[in-house]
């Protein structure tokens, strides 16, 4: 046996070892998670619930008052509304749904301030892009340790 083969199978053993440990640390993090008691609401999902609320009525009573944000569309505003209201109420009852779509709106407004953060021409802007993404980041963060403790769905499989 040659001594580029020795290294090959001294970095396979290596490597199947690092995967072995890792199967360890994945299991004993999965033992400890305990999932949510009956009616347990963790303080990121009410957080969550608020938020989406919070955004659904501002938006609703700034478009009956008249504000119009150029390219949006009296359609798109409903909708959005209707999004973020069906949101807040999967939150509330601790869905998975919910925080998984809470989740994805999360992950759009950081990838939107993000882009506006590159193409800020003001330091208004500045100020408005980086704490939309410093909050909107700890939130989905938050959500990510509570989604880990929710239990998915049960799917029927044939």
């Amino acid at each position: 046996m040659g001594q580029r083969e020795r290294r090959r199978q001294a970095a396979a053993q290596r490597t199947a070892a690092g995967y072995a440990r890792g199967r360890e640390r994945d299991e004993a993090a999965r033992a400890a998670l305990k999932p949510l008691a009956p009616g347990e609401r963790p303080v990121p999902v009410t957080v969550a619930a608020v938020v989406a609320t919070v955004l659904a009525v501002g938006n609703l009573a700034l478009f009956a008052a008249g504000v119009r944000v150029r390219g949006s569309s009296t359609v798109g505003v409903l909708l959005l509304c209707l999004v973020l209201g069906v949101a807040a109420f999967g939150l509330w009852r601790v869905r998975y749904w919910a925080v998984l779509g809470f989740e994805a709106l999360l992950a759009l407004t950081i990838f939107y301030a993000t882009a506006s953060l590159v193409l800020a021409s003001s330091l208004r802007l500045v100020a408005v892009a980086v704490p939309t993404i410093v909050l909107s980041g700890w939130l989905f963060w938050k959500l990510v340790g509570v989604m880990s403790r929710l239990q998915m769905p049960g799917r029927d499989v044939p």
